[in-house]
């Protein structure tokens, strides 16, 4: 139903700002005044009257339509008033599940009446929403055209409107934001209350698996984040390893020695990569590169286990290598003509005019570049589950597997472990940790630009 209403609101409002459009055209073709504001400016006004208070409206009524509406039938159950709340969320539940048709037990006449009950209150409902919008979108098309004329000022409404709409997706992205790290703090602090904070930073062992019922066999738990964290760092540095040379030197030779003919080809080749699903390089590390990494270490003679932080690192490096490799290009496509030929009629080289003209002023976009790559590195998941391992182990050889934040967070969060236990609560504290880490890496990108930027 709702998404019927939706195509009704839009079509409405495109008919209505066409017929204002036409209905200005007509007004102003006898006009004796100036004209204000363009016939256009009057449809998109008369547009925005007739969808905008409808839809606000209709996104406000399917927020709280179920909830009063179980909160009816819940009323029209006998003995439901006595009931607590998890019982509540049952019966609930069981009468949503046989007004839908999925029985899967003979439901009591009870839930019987109430199923009959809700499809009847879900009946009211659509018509009044249909009744409803309708009402909106015509009182809000009449008015809209009704104001129309000359000296109208619907331009400045229409860029109202604009502004209040940037205005309320800034407040949409900072309160989502404020919601996640809130949410995040929330739940970490009370695996804080259940952990010490310093076993948490300071522990060298990582165990999370303790006995959830006591028929179960489980170890204590140790939840020392130092080795996962240390793992998650070494695989980051090997795919930066791979990665910041690779896409600062292709960026220079896009930049200052490749034909136009040969960049527009090559350029968005490698920004492909970018674009690839993280699963394909997982199973492209898994099945591929890791058995070669695993030879080449028992060739060397040393432990190579199926799984490395090598084959997921060099893998992860190949994927993030257009981060750098765009935004190093952009940094070092911005640098003024002027400066590459005011170093060339002092007879410097190319090769000197790279290292001490154009790498020095583009420093700036280059190490946003470098360090976008390593949050992005730090936060990827799938490369790392596939290849990596699930192990925590402070170790420096490349070739044993190793595991890192988000792998931990995507382990504990699986199964049917009780919230409120430290197992799963440590996911939080694990998201904590990495939100700090990546906000850390931003802030010093952003101190570096202010610090090296050049203005010319």
């Amino acid at each position: 139903m709702s998404g019927y209403l939706f195509g009704m609101m839009a079509l409405a409002a495109v008919v209505v700002a066409y017929f204002a459009t036409a209905r200005a055209k007509s007004i102003y073709s006898g006009a004796q005044v100036k004209v204000h504001s363009r016939p256009i400016y009057h449809g998109l006004n008369a547009a925005i009257w007739t969808g905008i208070p409808a839809f606000i409206f209709l996104i406000l009524w399917l927020l709280g339509q179920d909830s009063i509406i179980d909160m009816l039938v819940l009323a029209s159950v006998p003995g439901s008033e006595a009931l607590e709340g998890a019982r509540k969320s049952i019966l609930i539940s069981e009468i949503r599940q046989v007004a839908s048709g999925n029985l899967f037990k003979e439901p009591t006449p009870e839930v019987v009446a109430a199923v009959e009950h809700m499809k009847s209150l879900r009946n009211i409902a659509n018509i009044a929403i249909i009744a409803v919008v309708a009402s909106f979108m015509a009182i809000g098309a009449f008015f809209s055209m009704r104001v129309i004329s000359p000296r109208y000022r619907a331009r400045h409404s229409v860029e109202r409107s604009v502004g209040y709409f940037m205005m309320f997706s800034s407040l949409v992205a900072i309160m989502t934001t404020a919601g996640i790290v809130g949410s995040l703090v929330f739940e970490a602090m009370q695996f804080f209350a259940k952990v010490p904070v310093t076993e948490f930073l300071f522990g060298l062992r990582w165990e999370p698996q303790i006995a959830l019922r006591a028929d179960q066999v489980a170890g204590v738990g140790a939840f020392g984040v130092i080795p996962v964290l240390f793992g998650t760092f070494v695989i980051s540095g090997l795919a930066m390893i791979v990665a910041t040379p690779t896409g600062i030197l292709s960026a220079i030779y896009l930049t200052e020695y490749s034909d136009h003919r040969f960049r527009a080809v090559v350029k968005p080749l490698l920004e492909i990569l970018a674009g690839i699903p993280t699963v394909v390089y997982g199973f492209f590390a898994v099945l591929t590169v890791a058995p070669l990494v695993r030879s080449l270490g028992i060739t060397m003679g040393l432990d190579a286990a199926p799984n490395s932080a090598l084959a997921a690192g060099a893998v992860m490096g190949v994927m993030i290598i257009p981060f750098i490799s765009s935004l190093s290009d952009d940094a070092l496509a911005a640098v003024p003509r002027a400066m590459r030929d005011g170093s060339y009629a002092l007879g410097a080289t190319k090769g000197e005019t790279i290292r001490k003209v154009l790498l020095p002023a583009a420093l700036p976009g280059i190490v946003g570049g470098v360090l976008l790559a390593l949050s992005r590195a730090i936060g990827e998941t799938m490369i790392v589950v596939m290849a990596a391992g699930l192990i925590a182990k402070m170790t420096l050889n490349p070739f044993d597997s190793v595991t890192t934040v988000t792998v931990q967070i995507v382990t504990l969060l699986i199964g049917d472990s009780e919230f409120d236990n430290p197992k799963t609560l440590a996911a939080f504290a694990l998201g904590l940790v990495l939100f700090i880490i990546t906000l850390g890496l931003n802030l010093i990108a952003l101190q570096t630009v202010r610090r090296y930027r050049e203005k010319y």
